[in-house]
């Protein structure tokens, strides 16, 4: 595969990820229209619901990645898919049956106002069956992606699943669910993207053969296996993410608890633009990694090197801009929204220190380092744990962003490690370094305008040095055929001659 396949599937991947764009800039109308506690209380019992998820679908989203290109006829592929979705569905209803059955004893576990308490039981028992929904709603666009076919989410997570929740939630707004308001809107547009994610599945398998495919135990045993080798590094994943609101919510009682896993929430969710970029790669190249790692070595390597450079271009200046234009992002928030402004300055800087090292961790598990994906799995939940114990009770969220930008950062540098020593592969080379050191230098300059400007002037001339350093970076830090191998992008932006 060419550089300017990756790179247009990379695209294609990226703008299925805009939905995490949508949804963090969707937070002030969601936080405007329930308040800070209760949009804190929200994203702690999503998190909870994506983390089970996670656990329960035994990282079967992932093995597809790797068993469905490596299978020899379409039958077992669609085997392979069909054993991921009734593992992964049986287990996650049975799941959320237990946790609506036992909602008046889960409830007392969080933190919430008084109000917001009162209602969440209720709540409990009808939002656990987010659970089975997203499920199906991730193997199914996992097994597409098996496919090559990155393009088709777009329409899914963009529309779907974030612009039907922001309109749904403004309609329960009207009609007074305040405490579950965010909770239906959540499910009613799980409920519209399941139904169109197995349409999805029926354009790239066949539906009556996906109902039929003969599972032999050879089959299941590859998929389980390649599933349970990849758990690890999937927990670790989605630990990052879901379980820092979780953990505020239950070591800091009452309101408190709720505000602090609201205003880590925010940070987290405006920081985690920039890896829009990082997580597009990962998609394109684990399945090619998977279906090359017997065939072609260097070919994984090249595009490895083009992937860093190209995340290192495009993420340090755009985690530079968070950074800087903070004060003028946090304002479209409530008031109270200001003080996630150091939180979102740690986890976008440790998004673009992850960004240099590129898709590391996504190549090590794919070309069947079987052990290091649970290494680095170990690293990341050991810093995030130990961080958070010790730092929470002292500095609340402000403490478990160090421990989560501790535990983001690790795992990756680790892999590259790993990578080095095992295949003699490194993504530093003079191009990244020098797309590098000019993001860099965007970065002083961005620091030096917000020193001196304030207000719209301060945002506009930041959003001028982010382009701009972004363009020098793309330009000085890429090979001619990297470049070229960005397409008409690369045309437009003149960064090729056209």
């Amino acid at each position: 595969m060419s550089t300017s396949e990756v790179a247009r599937g990379a695209w294609l991947a990226g703008l299925a990820r805009t939905s995490v764009a949508i949804e963090a800039f969707a937070q002030p109308w969601y936080i405007l229209l329930f308040g800070l506690p209760t949009y804190g209380l929200y994203v702690v019992l999503w998190g909870c619901v994506n983390f089970l998820s996670n656990l329960f679908d035994l990282s079967l989203t992932s093995a597809l990645q790797r068993e469905v290109p490596r299978q020899d006829s379409e039958l077992r592929a669609h085997a392979a898919v069909r054993f991921a979705l009734l593992l992964s569905l049986g287990l996650t209803v049975l799941v959320a049956l237990a946790i609506a059955l036992n909602a008046d004893r889960l409830a007392a576990l969080f933190s919430a106002t008084p109000h917001d308490l009162q209602r969440l039981p209720k709540a409990i028992r009808i939002f656990a069956w987010a659970l089975p929904l997203w499920t199906f709603v991730e193997v199914a666009t996992s097994a597409a992606r098996a496919k090559r076919a990155f393009g088709p989410e777009i329409r899914l997570r963009v529309f779907w699943e974030q612009v039907v929740r922001i309109v749904a939630a403004g309609l329960m707004f009207l009609i007074g669910k305040t405490t579950s308001g965010l909770l239906f809107a959540h499910l009613i547009s799980l409920s519209l993207t399941a139904v169109l994610s197995l349409r999805l599945l029926g354009r790239y398998y066949d539906l009556r053969l996906l109902a039929s495919a003969p599972i032999d135990r050879r089959l299941a045993r590859e998929v389980t296996l390649s599933g349970f080798s990849l758990l690890p590094s999937a927990l670790a994943s989605r630990a990052l993410i879901d379980l820092p609101p979780i953990a505020l919510n239950w070591m800091i009682p009452g309101v408190s608890g709720a505000t602090a896993a609201g205003l880590f929430e925010i940070g987290r969710k405006l920081s985690t633009v920039p890896y829009i970029v990082r997580q597009a790669f990962q998609y394109v190249l684990a399945p090619l990694s998977s279906a090359q790692a017997r065939v072609d070595r260097t070919q994984i390597v090249r595009l490895y090197r083009f992937a860093s450079r190209i995340s290192t271009a495009l993420v340090v200046p755009l985690a530079g801009f968070l950074i800087f234009a903070a004060p003028d992002i946090l304002s479209v928030y409530r008031r109270e929204a200001l003080a996630a402004m150091p939180i979102l300055a740690l986890l976008a800087s440790a998004r673009a220190a992850e960004a240099v090292v590129g898709p590391a961790s996504a190549i090590v598990e794919m070309i069947g380092h079987r052990l290091l994906p649970l290494l680095n799995s170990a690293i990341s939940v050991a810093l995030l744990a130990g961080l958070a114990w010790w730092l929470v009770p002292l500095d609340g969220a402000w403490g478990m962003a160090i421990a989560a930008a501790a535990a983001t950062v690790a795992p990756a540098y680790a892999a590259t490690v790993e990578l080095g020593i095992s295949d003699g592969v490194s993504p530093l080379d003079p191009r990244l370094l020098s797309g590098l050191a000019l993001a860099l230098i965007g970065l002083a300059a961005m620091w030096g305008i917000a020193e001196v400007f304030h207000g719209p002037a301060r945002f506009f001339s930041l959003l001028v040095l982010w382009a701009l350093a972004s363009w020098l970076a793309l330009r000085h830090g890429l090979s001619r055929e990297d470049r070229e191998g960005l397409g008409g992008f690369g045309r437009t932006l003149r960064l090729v001659p056209r």
